[in-house]
């Protein structure tokens, strides 16, 4: 799931868009696991991992499209409420900004650190204004793992805002995080359905 390129194409800006309009549930298994408040939470099971993707489609009342986004985008303000950031900066490497952000784990668990490759858009799609965010891990030579603190390899989420037409946002969102190491699958997937590993969605 490594991402080579120094961006993200159109195609996959496009891709976001569109599930916003439309969410693509068929052809595959996705289940529906959660659905309140306006919001629902599907999952995939991906083979190969035995983890889940996820998608999430809902509206946020009395939240502007730009503010959420803003939000999303602000790593210093992500530091001051939520615990389990050790260390959350962006790098310039090889011409390309990357983000590194190290993971609390509960003893006697290994900590986990992402680098990823992050790229925003504001787009107008037929009048509609739509804020994209894709996020994917990737690897660069200055950035590399340390005894002690198991890297993940496999991330990978989209993020796409517009407005409900009233005070609030219309949300679609894909997430997938293999943190590896010796953490059962099982344990990992019953996490996220009780909502305990929630930030890692606020990526």
């Amino acid at each position: 799931m490594e991402l080579a390129a120094g961006s993200f194409s159109g195609e996959q800006f496009r891709e976001a868009c569109a599930e916003l309009q439309q969410p693509a549930l068929a052809g595959a298994d996705w289940q529906l696991l959660v659905e309140t408040s306006g919001i629902s939470i599907y999952r995939l099971l991906d083979q190969k991992t035995g983890l889940y993707e996820y998608k999430v489609f809902g509206v946020l009342e009395d939240c502007s499209p730009t503010l959420l986004a803003d939000v999303y985008m602000d790593l210093d303000y992500r530091k001051q409420w939520d615990q389990y950031v050790k260390a959350l900066y962006e790098q310039e490497c090889n011409g390309q900004t990357v983000v590194y952000w190290e993971v609390k784990y509960p003893f006697p668990m290994s900590n986990r650190d992402y680098v990823y490759l992050r790229q925003r858009r504001d787009l107008d799609v037929e009048g509609r204004k739509i804020h994209v965010v894709l996020a994917q891990s990737t690897s660069v030579p200055q950035l590399v793992e340390r005894s002690g603190v198991i890297r993940v390899k496999q991330y990978k989420q989209s993020l796409a805002i517009e407005s409900d037409g009233k005070k609030g946002s219309k949300v679609f969102m894909y997430y997938f995080d293999n943190p590896g190491g010796q953490i059962p699958s099982w344990l990992i997937n019953w996490a996220a359905k009780g909502g305990n590993c929630s930030g890692s969605l606020y990526h």
